[in-house]
């Protein structure tokens, strides 16, 4: 289970260099930062979320534990108490110091006055589900169970020993940060050292949780799974990811269908592939061949006669759902001819007469065919 939260803030990957986090900040921030959206809440609050993911991943000690813990790993930090997951970071050091010289000359005024939001959204989560090839057809209901947080019964979710929220952070007065000034024009902001960012502080945390305000658990889940899903399609459910922060809203949880490879089909979009062996006399003649069916019956594949070894028959809707769909795909089959190594009397003699009959001498027909037209070229 990877939580990826601020990674997708900053459009990057999990696997992106610090190069290329710092350069993705500059540009949601940029893009987000209220001065550039006046009176725009969402936008406000989307710069702030851009913030405190940079202020994790631009640290290598932070962004390791986010990989390994999520946001649970700074929960408590800073605020009198620790998390569910132990450890604990602090955010000395701000976001914006180290590449926001280029923007406040853009920026002036910003929002030192402004109180940071106490609760937060809780962090979304990934899960990774194998299913087989049938159950993809058919669409199934599967009970998991995940590792996350809910909010903590003891102190609702606030953190501390009484249960009420916590006191506004006396040096920054509830933004989160302070701001330096440095020759008289360049303007810094910088992480509140007293609150770490959460704009307020915990004297006496609450026992059951450490001050993080929730506790982990594991929870099961049924996952509906539609008829025709593929590899790497995902399932939004809402609400089901890590518990929000000092009575923040519920993450979500993302399920990732992987479906897993089958023994007689191969799929391809919403079309299935095999192949099925077929006689030499079926391969001449024509015939009809049964085959089990993705969907648990028995599908006829109606050879023609004078087929060739790994011709593709086309058998029309019998192929895979299309997603949440009542249409399917078709089924192509290969014919595998399968020759004989050992023949009787009989059977031999009547190949004989057949190779007589046929006035065919040549054990390469298409090969001869072929040279014949090579030497008209040059005729």
């Amino acid at each position: 289970m990877v939580e990826t939260e601020y990674y997708d803030l900053l459009e990057v990957s999990t696997t992106a260099s610090a190069d290329e986090i710092k350069k993705a900040f500059r540009k949601q921030a940029m893009k987000y930062h209220p001065d550039r959206n006046p009176g725009d809440k969402e936008a406000e609050q989307k710069f702030k979320q851009i913030n405190e993911a940079y202020e994790v991943l631009k640290d290598e000690q932070k962004r390791a534990a986010y990989d390994r813990y999520g946001k649970n790993a700074f929960a408590g930090g800073g605020m009198g108490g620790g998390n569910p997951f132990g450890g604990g970071f602090d955010f000395n050091g701000g976001g914006f110091a180290d590449v926001f010289n280029d923007i406040f000359s853009e920026f002036m005024g910003g929002n030192a006055g402004r109180q940071r939001s106490y609760s937060q959204r809780g962090s979304d989560l990934r899960y990774n589900l194998n299913i087989t090839l049938e159950e993809a057809f058919n669409g199934v209901e599967k009970e998991i169970v995940i590792p996350t947080t809910k909010e903590c019964e003891t102190c609702h979710g606030h953190g501390t020993k009484d249960g009420k929220e916590p006191e506004v952070c006396p040096t920054c007065k509830g933004s989160g940060k302070v701001r330096t000034q440095q020759g008289g024009f360049f303007v810094f902001e910088t992480t509140c050292p007293t609150c770490k960012g959460l704009g307020r502080v915990i004297k006496e945390p609450c026992s059951d949780c450490r001050g993080a305000g929730q506790v982990k658990i594991n929870k099961k889940l049924k996952i509906n799974i539609k008829a025709g899903i593929e590899t790497n399609m995902r399932i939004r459910v809402a609400g089901e990811g890590m518990a929000g922060v000092h009575g923040g809203e519920n993450g979500d949880l993302y399920v990732g269908i992987v479906v897993e490879p089958h023994k007689l089909y191969e799929r391809h979009g919403d079309d299935l592939y095999t192949a099925i062996p077929i006689s030499v006399s079926c391969a001449i003649l024509g015939g009809t061949v049964e085959i089990p069916a993705i969907d648990g019956t028995k599908v006829k594949v109606e050879v023609p006669a004078g087929t060739q070894n790994d011709t593709l028959i086309k058998v029309k809707g019998q192929g895979m759902h299309l997603y949440d769909s009542e249409r399917r795909g078709d089924l192509y089959v290969s014919a595998k001819v399968i020759i004989p190594t050992k023949l009787n009397a009989k059977q031999k003699e009547l190949i004989e007469a057949f190779r007589a009959e046929n006035k065919d001498d040549s054990c390469q027909p298409e090969l001869k065919s072929f040279f014949d037209r090579i030497k008209d070229l040059f005729k």
